[in-house]
């Protein structure tokens, strides 16, 4: 029986994967985990490779992306054969919380919006700095619950708008992961989400061309597709962005030092 398509299948159809906090926020966190050219960076849960080929084009360093999803590689290598960098990034299919790499291999280790999805959330940190070199960095860039308990209709845009499977943490919750994996150093600032904001770094990210192919995939995959029909069907029903939706939801950095 075959599984029904979920939120990232229909993200890794279309080449979209969205990060919270945007471009800024990811150029926040390479300076925060200190990577330079020489660098050699894991980025867990790369979706479709935006961050990857930032890393390699931006600042010149060596790059493995990972993720779960074999389309989303796919979509990881077209990216970075498209954008010239496939000489400085490479991608791979695997798991957050079994990385297959072994101990001490880099220098960097950085996810963004991804970590919230492992059902083992402290595993899968306990696996970034398993990989992380003595003295590198892991830096998270993740969903966070700024006040809790968060109000259903705040859960329910967050699930519909990120991905069902989707469990944020509060910030406290997020660097005890860090802690308890041995990192030391800890840095953790959080910040609320502007919708607005979110939209104009889709465009920052993807370029205008970029977006013009998303939006052509998607209108493809949306006549082909009665699943995926359905499911823009529910987005549209939940979509409405509650008014406390900041009080409750955001996002943080959180970075460790090895």
């Amino acid at each position: 029986m075959n599984q029904a398509p979920t939120f990232f299948d229909f993200a890794a159809e279309v080449g979209l994967t969205k990060h919270i906090g945007s471009l800024e926020a990811t150029k926040r966190l390479i300076e925060l985990c200190h990577i330079s050219k020489s660098s050699y960076v894991l980025d867990v849960g790369c979706g479709v490779g935006a961050t990857a080929c930032f890393l390699a084009q931006q600042v010149g360093c060596r790059v493995m992306g990972l993720d779960i999803l074999p389309k989303m590689v796919e979509r990881s290598r077209q990216r970075a054969s498209r954008e010239k960098v496939a000489d400085r990034v490479e991608f791979r299919v695997g798991d957050a919380q079994d990385l297959p790499f072994e101990a001490g291999l880099f220098d960097a280790v950085m996810t963004e919006s991804v970590t919230a999805f492992p059902p083992d959330k402290q595993k899968a940190v306990s696996e970034y700095a398993r990989v992380t070199k003595p003295g590198g960095y892991v830096g998270l860039n993740e969903t966070a619950w700024l006040k809790t308990p968060p109000p259903p209709e705040v859960v329910a845009w967050a699930e519909q708008d990120i991905g069902a499977s989707v469990k944020p943490l509060t910030p406290e919750a997020w660097t005890g992961l860090l802690e308890a994996a041995g990192l030391q150093e800890i840095m953790s600032k959080t910040y609320t989400i502007d919708m607005q904001v979110e939209a104009k770094g889709i465009l920052q990210r993807y370029g205008l061309g970029g977006v013009l192919s998303i939006l052509g995939r998607t209108l493809r995959l949306y006549m082909r597709s009665p699943a995926y029909r359905e499911f823009v069907h529910s987005v549209r029903q939940g979509g409405i962005v509650p008014e406390n939706l900041a009080e409750y939801f955001g996002y943080g950095l959180f970075v460790g030092k090895k």
